[in-house]
């Protein structure tokens, strides 16, 4: 697959129903297992998230089933679960990073539709 056919292509899929195959491709790219993904937050987390990632079982839980097909919410806890498996174990990215990560996506495939 051509690289600038990548990011729009992850988008798609989960905008599509279909955020299990779009976190397949990802962990294939950036050469990661691919995480679990589960509805509902974990006990005690914040209402106002819409999602988060444990790395103890590398799962992205998300809110709701409606968040399933929010390409922000699943690339951007994608991020955690990538930098969780790097070298750099000290930096598990912040939010502000992941937020980028997702955010690259989401204009590349906003960029591809036009």
């Amino acid at each position: 697959m051509a690289q600038e056919n990548f990011k729009p292509l992850v988008v798609w899929l989960i905008l599509n129903g279909k955020p299990e195959d779009a976190l397949e491709l990802l962990a294939k790219k950036y050469q990661v297992n691919v995480p679990d993904l589960k509805v509902g937050l974990p006990k005690g987390h914040k209402i106002k998230a819409y999602g988060c990632y444990t790395s103890k079982n590398q799962t992205i839980s998300v809110l709701n089933s409606d968040v399933l097909v929010n390409p922000f919410v699943v690339i951007h806890e994608f991020y955690h679960h990538l930098r969780s498996k790097s070298v750099d174990r000290m930096h598990k990215g912040t939010e502000k990073n992941a937020d980028k990560f997702a955010l690259d996506f989401i204009g590349a495939y906003k960029a591809a539709a036009t």
